[in-house]
Formats: C-alpha cells, structure tokens, sequence
C-alpha cells in the first residue's frame, strides 16, 4: 500500500486509494486459494500482465460501488457527492494491478509476468526483498507527509 498512498498524495481526488487496495486483494485471491488448497501454481495466471488487466477491469467495476459505500459509511462524504469518477476508477484500479504484479516479480521467483510470451521472470531479485520492503514502506510514510501537508496547507490558506 505504500506505493498506493504515494501516488494518492501526487494524484489527490485523480486517484482512490480505495479502489487501489481492493485490486491489491482481488490480486491475491488466486494465490490465497493455492495456499489453502495446495494445488495450483502460487503465483500463477492473476500474476501476469494479462491477469493484470482483466482483474484491474473487475476491480474497477466492484471496486467503485464497494468504495462508494464505503466513503458513506465510514461518512467521509455525504450520500449527494458519493460519486468515484469512472477515470479514477480505472486509473486506481489499473496502478493497482499493475504495480502489484511488478513489485511481486521483484519478490518472487514463481511469478511470469510475460505469459505467455516468455515464462522467464527477468525482474526477480532486481534488488533485495528487504530493499523492496523498505521502498514500500518509505514511499507510503512520504506519501502520508506530503498527503497531509496539502490537507494542511489548503486548509489554511
């Protein structure tokens, strides 16, 4: 999510971090149910670019709804202005399932992110896990910073 909340702080209302973290789930459905089950491949086909782009498509169409709703709930914004923007859906939605499948094939060996065209995974081990780990964690504390900076200063000018 740290990536996610860096952009949301770039983007602002351009982008729902939402919408981002429900793709972030429906990406690691398929690998939850082979660890569960323990059958299938890991990583298999929600991790490739093709899976990416269809999955973004399902997370952007429930996601919207579900982030809707849940804006309402939790009162972020009133029943009248509840309305995620088609372009900002898509846009979360395809960061998000983009981004995962590129961070999980610097993670891990078993991810083919060119299927079918190559079953190879040239991004694997580009840099370290814990390197992986602390850019993520990094880029979401100087995403939150720069967030809550602009909240700030709009508010006070």
């Amino acid at each position: 999510m740290g990536p996610g909340i860096f952009i949301k702080a770039l983007l602002q209302g351009s982008f729902s971090l939402m919408v981002f973290g429900w793709t972030q789930i429906i990406m690691d459905i398929q690998p939850l149910v082979v660890i569960i089950t323990g059958e299938g491949h890991l990583h298999g086909f929600s991790h490739t670019y093709i899976g990416a782009i269809l999955l973004a498509l399902f997370s952007a169409v429930t996601g919207k709804y579900l982030s809707q709703f849940g804006l309402w709930v939790l009162r972020l914004r009133p029943l009248p202005s509840i309305s995620i923007s088609w372009p900002v859906v898509f846009l979360s939605a395809f960061i998000g399932s983009f981004s995962h499948v590129f961070l999980d094939s610097i993670m891990h060996s078993d991810v083919q992110p060119f299927f079918p065209v190559t079953l190879s995974n040239s991004m694997w081990h580009i840099i370290s896990v814990s390197m992986l780990h602390k850019l993520c964690l990094y880029s979401g504390l100087v995403g939150s910073g720069i967030y809550y900076f602009i909240h700030w200063r709009n508010k006070n000018s």
